[in-house]
């Protein structure tokens, strides 16, 4: 065996119960997490050495109050160093890790701890311990509550502590000692994470993801995916999701530095800031992106917007048209190319605070290929990729030469992928979940019986490159017989920027509609150089020249679809949807029953005269 080889293969066996200490032993001055000092407004840096004291605190503080090997230790909390703390103390104890969104509900909350019999839940800020207090009682397994955020009132709670104090708990030799066997006991088979995923129908599901899921994670990762020396990682998405967590994981894994962001509603002023070379994200991220680009775009002098017209296609010749299908571009292509990067591309690109951009994973959804092609064309990285909480994220991504766009990428190392019945998506492979917390009966049904899960995706698959083409379950036939993918259509009108969200209907009706909530900006800024007087966002939503613009683009979006998959009427509501209201899953997909019940009445009045009509 190569030695190159072998020494990633030792790598890739380095078990989570063990790694903060390994690397602390090798790199224990490299800084690793950075968080952001609200009241300096600073970065600050954690060293390997400093994290491995940390999580061995915080895993004697656990054994302190009870927390017994394969026991589930939940963290329900922003993005904070205090996450990953609790995360490596719960490994080194053998024990459960079990991510919770911070938006999660009381009653969300309550199903999740009851379900794992949780002992100990780590939680962020006010809202989050709120959120479990009002449910406490509720939760007998329940024994601790411990707030990172020292500013967060407990409101009297004796289960409840900061984690400031309970870090001070058990530091013993005795409890060390217990951690340490803890440690050498630990195998490949123990069980890692258990993931709850954010169903679209009924409670959410718990994947059960072992420790050997995460080994195999990183070694395929590892081979795919050239991992430059000194790089940073702007950890934007939730740890909570599948996504954000492997991609942390895998960073810590390559001594790549993360910086963790809090507050994903400051992205705009972090990402000056931080400068990263690579950053997670969802597709309707990039889509706001390039609408705020296109727009800035529309600035511009008629001059400048044909240099940027000019930049572009010279972006798209080189990027899509050249490097990526591996063709030599040509000397004159190669100037011409690094003009309009000087004068557009990099400008744009700092604009952002992507300046200094070498790979941006995008996963979670459907993305449209002409904004991946936009995107490449400036000279963006964009890596689109597919995976599940079932399967510890990836299943697939683009390579770094010649990916084919309108794919999801092609299928990541020894991880099998085949076309099953209803051209359903079936994976099987070390990454894949061993099935559902106390859900035998959900657990058999989501395996064949040769071991291969159902993704409840549909696709199709050509040679190594998988294509995503619906939600299985998601599909809908209209009366007249015709099969639709909502998903299909919101992806494409989702790009609009005068279009926030959408959610499409049509199961067993006639014809397709859909309930818009308005970007409000855009449709402001739209009215006043329309001359259109408003005094609110409800004047401009029962204004007859909006919804006539709304129908006009929406029906050049729909130009390339068939008559029975366009949108025929649709309603504007003032309120977008919103987890709180059960609308939206934690990783912010439709829920599309709930958003049938909520706005029956906007439905019904739709498909019940032949007019159009607006409605708040």
């Amino acid at each position: 065996m190569p030695h190159t080889i072998y020494k990633l293969y030792k790598m890739s066996q380095l078990h989570f119960s063990t790694m903060v200490f390994e690397k602390a032993k090798k790199y224990a001055k490299h800084q690793i997490l950075f968080f952001r000092d609200e009241l300096l407004s600073t970065w600050k840096g954690i060293t390997w050495s400093e994290l491995a004291d940390r999580v061995m605190a915080t895993a004697k503080a656990l054994v302190s109050v009870g927390v017994e090997e394969h026991d589930c230790v939940g963290i329900c909390s922003q993005n904070m160093p205090e996450c990953l703390m609790s995360d490596f103390a719960n490994y080194a104890n053998r024990a459960v890790s079990v991510p919770l969104y911070a938006t999660l509900s009381p009653e969300q909350i309550e199903y999740c701890v009851n379900d794992s019999q949780m002992k100990v839940l780590f939680v962020g800020e006010q809202v989050q311990f709120d959120n479990t207090l009002k449910v406490l009682d509720r939760m007998p397994s329940l024994k601790q509550v411990i707030v990172y955020d020292p500013k967060t009132d407990l409101r009297g709670c004796e289960k409840a502590c900061y984690f400031t104090d309970f870090f001070q708990q058990g530091q013993t030799e005795e409890n060390e000692r217990i951690v340490r066997e803890r440690q050498k006991a630990a195998t490949p088979d123990d069980l890692a994470i258990v993931m709850y995923t954010s169903g679209t129908t009924g409670n959410p599901k718990g994947a059960m993801l072992l420790h050997s899921a995460l080994q195999e994670c990183m070694r395929i990762h590892d081979i795919r995916i050239k991992m430059p020396k000194s790089n940073k990682s702007l950890a934007f998405l939730p740890l909570s999701h599948i996504f954000e967590r492997g991609w942390t994981y895998f960073c810590m894994f390559k001594n790549t530095k993360v910086y963790l962001n809090r507050r994903p509603s400051e992205i705009t002023k972090i990402l000056p800031e931080v400068k990263p070379n690579m950053m997670c994200n969802v597709p309707r991220f990039w889509e706001k992106v390039a609408i705020g680009v296109k727009e800035k775009i529309n600035t511009f002098s008629p001059f400048m917007k044909g240099v940027v017209t000019w930049a572009i296609d010279v972006g798209k010749t080189y990027n899509v048209d050249s490097i990526r299908i591996g063709k030599h571009a040509s000397p004159m292509l190669w100037l011409r190319y690094q003009l309009a990067d000087k004068v557009v591309f990099n400008k744009l690109r700092k604009a952002i605070g992507i300046e200094n951009g070498i790979l941006f994973p995008v996963a979670g959804a459907a993305m449209d290929e002409q904004l991946l092609k936009f995107f490449r064309s400036l000279g963006i990285p964009m890596c689109y990729g597919y995976g599940l909480s079932e399967t510890t994220a990836t299943v697939c991504c683009f390579p770094y030469k010649r990916y084919t766009f309108g794919s999801i990428g092609e299928v990541m190392p020894d991880i099998q992928v085949r076309i099953g019945e209803d051209n359903e998506i079936q994976v099987k492979g070390k990454t894949v979940t061993i099935g559902y917390l106390n859900k035998p009966e959900e657990t058999a049904a989501a395996f064949t019986e040769d071991g291969f899960f159902r993704t409840g995706d549909a696709g199709r698959l050509e040679g190594k490159t998988l294509f995503f083409t619906e939600r299985i379950k998601d599909l809908f036939k209209t009366s007249n017989g015709k099969y639709i993918s909502p998903q299909l259509i919101e992806t494409k009108l989702g790009a609009d920027k005068f279009i926030e969200q959408i959610a499409v209907i049509g199961n067993n009706r006639n014809f397709v509609t859909a309930i818009i909530a308005p970007a409000h900006e855009p449709l402001k800024a739209w009215a006043t150089e329309q001359g259109i007087a408003f005094n609110s966002i409800e004047d401009l939503l029962k204004n007859q020249k909006v919804y006539d613009m709304l129908m006009e683009r929406i029906e050049e979006h729909q130009k390339e679809f068939a008559s029975f998959e366009k949108i025929k009427r649709f309603r504007l509501i003032k309120k977008g949807f919103t987890i709180e209201s059960g609308e939206l899953t934690s990783t912010l997909k439709i829920r599309r029953a709930v958003i049938l019940q909520n706005y029956a009445d906007l439905i019904n009045e739709m498909y019940a005269d032949s007019e159009f009509k607006r409605t708040l």
